[in-house]
């Protein structure tokens, strides 16, 4: 809330981050880091679709373009978040 609170939580979002591209693994962080309802399944969110979360999160996840981990937090009113992509948005339909 206020801006060295700000910074301090960008800044421990980055240092986790680079953990995570240095070869430590994402569930693992979210457990030991995580501060929301996800820290038991390590991060995972689970499918869902568009209009479910805040805007700044749905534009970093509906606009990856492929899996993986994004190369940067994410801030929202909630704060920083680091999204790893499991599977990308498609527009692929089955016709059954």
């Amino acid at each position: 809330t206020t801006p060295e609170a700000d910074a301090a939580a960008k800044a421990k979002a980055n240092e986790v981050l680079a953990k995570i591209k240095g070869g430590a693994d994402f569930a693992a962080m979210a457990r030991q880091y995580g501060s929301d309802g996800t820290t038991a399944t390590g991060g995972d969110l689970g499918w869902f679709q568009q209009g479910r979360m805040v805007p700044e999160f749905e534009k970093a996840v509906f606009g990856a373009t492929s899996a993986g981990l994004l190369p940067a937090p994410v801030k929202t009113s909630f704060g920083y978040h680091i999204i790893k992509i499991t599977a990308p948005k498609t527009a692929q339909t089955y016709q059954v």
